[in-house]
């Protein structure tokens, strides 16, 4: 079953919608003011971005906030040596 980028993710609830240009610009922009805190992961080897978020997060579809807060642009691959930002979810809903 294909992910559609504009529904409504369980996780993240009603009304919010993952992977636009708005969820990601708040992420990124709390992420830089200092609002939205986060651990790093620095990736050994090559990795995919959905699978990291299914491990933290319990859901793949959230590979977005991974590449939102890591501000590493929307390649789901990642080389050995890439730090990763991972923002609690609970945090990245409330700046949603």
């Amino acid at each position: 079953m294909a992910v559609n980028r504009y529904q409504t993710d369980e996780v993240l609830g009603a009304n919010k919608y993952y992977g636009t240009a708005q969820a990601t610009n708040a992420i990124r922009t709390a992420i830089n003011n200092g609002t939205l805190l986060f651990e790093t992961i620095t990736l050994a080897g090559a990795q995919r971005l959905d699978t990291l978020a299914g491990d933290i997060y319990g859901d793949g579809s959230l590979w977005w906030v991974l590449a939102a807060a890591s501000n590493i642009g929307w390649g789901l691959q990642v080389p050995p040596g890439t730090v990763i930002s991972v923002p609690r979810i609970e945090d990245v809903l409330e700046i949603l």
